[in-house]
């Protein structure tokens, strides 16, 4: 049967394009599936600040009036700018390789007709966004700020002349029953020789008042990893509002140095994977609860963020910041910690991750591709 392709342009099929997911992994145990309100608002542009400076065109592939894929295209005006490449997010078909090309070709057709050079992907709008596709590690489930997706996809996409551009990996491992002497050693001598020091954090109301130097240092500490593009003022106000007002205080760590400027942090959240299963990608009539007794009684802890400024990258700031949540994981019962998503080539975070827990693993590995037309 002919498979045929349909922009999406209104409300109804724009729902259709955020609910293909749930029905293409139904009963799968790795998917975890995303709220709907939050896919929603991502591509909203009265909520979306990304929109405000990045072109995007969403299609669904169909099969006799039944949906059997979806892609969005996505170009963000700086990256245009720079290396005229386009962006392909998103993405999900059925396993037919058909499907695949189809709406591949369509992402590369609008990106020549808006005089890219190549398209690269799975990206988002921002670093914020889930990126990478899946080529490792599809046994378990992984955070709720990455995507699952079938063993085939990276067969059907290299099979169209895409190839590695970046690898992003995922660790996991038990948390020690205390930090290490060498640990809390090496914190202390950074603290006496750079004037550094954590801060003490105990509401939320003091996590978002620092929550524009946060995201300032995370513009700067990420500058030069593969994909990122710097957060606007309005993407800064946005996720000031949308993720530090929900933040658990005691799983966030700020260091500062002896201007009281933020050099450095670390953030994390008890893992809300299995709630968000169990949720089904509805909040009511259940997902809440699901989503609130999992923030208090989850053992696993997920590291959702962590940044130092490039000029005190070497200056062993992380050490203080895994010493941080060591002894607040320690302090709350977790017993597990995962990272999501940090490049193979940033070997001292890679490193240090190992290092700080107990049989610390890299179980996942997820795949950026580019195409150069």
């Amino acid at each position: 049967m002919e498979i045929t392709i349909k922009e999406v342009r209104t409300a109804k099929e724009l729902r259709d394009f955020i609910r293909f997911p749930y029905s293409l992994y139904k009963d799968n145990p790795n998917w975890v599936p995303p709220l709907f309100s939050d896919e929603w608002e991502v591509f909203n542009p009265k909520k979306n600040p990304a929109l405000a400076h990045c072109q995007t065109k969403k299609w669904l592939a169909l099969r006799g009036g039944v949906i059997v894929g979806r892609v969005a295209g996505i170009i963000h005006q700086k990256e245009a700018t720079d290396k005229q490449l386009a962006r392909f997010g998103w993405i999900d078909f059925i396993d037919d390789p058909a499907v695949a090309r189809l709406l591949v070709d369509h992402v590369e057709a609008w990106a020549k007709a808006e005089g890219m050079k190549g398209v690269h992907g799975p990206l988002g709008f921002s670093d914020m966004d889930p990126e990478g596709m899946l080529v490792e590690g599809f046994d378990t489930p992984g955070t709720i700020a990455t995507v699952y997706n079938h063993a085939y996809y990276p067969q059907y996409i290299e099979s169209m002349g895409y190839a590695k551009a970046a690898d992003w990996i995922e660790g996991r491992g038990e948390i020690p029953a205390e930090p290490s002497k060498r640990l809390i050693r090496t914190a202390e001598i950074v603290e006496g020789r750079f004037k550094l020091k954590s801060l003490k954090l105990t509401s939320r109301k003091q996590v978002a008042a620092r929550g524009r130097e946060l995201f300032t240092v995370l513009n700067s500490a990420y500058r030069d990893l593969y994909g990122f593009q710097s957060l606007t003022e309005g993407q800064i106000n946005y996720y000031i509002k949308m993720y530090l007002g929900f933040v658990i205080p005691e799983l966030v760590s700020m260091v500062v140095n002896d201007k009281d400027e933020l050099v450095g942090f670390g953030v994390a959240m008890p893992s809300l994977t299995n709630a968000f299963q169990k949720a089904k990608g509805n909040l009511i009539p259940f997902g809440l609860f699901h989503i609130l007794k999992a923030l208090k009684t989850e053992k696993t802890v997920d590291l959702y963020l962590i940044g130092v400024l490039p000029e005190y990258q070497r200056m062993g700031v992380t050490a203080l910041i895994f010493r941080d949540l060591i002894l607040a994981f320690n302090k709350r019962g977790f017993t597990r910690a995962r990272t999501n998503i940090i490049l193979e080539d940033n070997i001292s975070t890679l490193t240090q991750f190992t290092e700080y827990q107990q049989k610390g693993e890299m179980h996942k590995r997820r795949r950026c591709y580019i195409k150069q037309f």
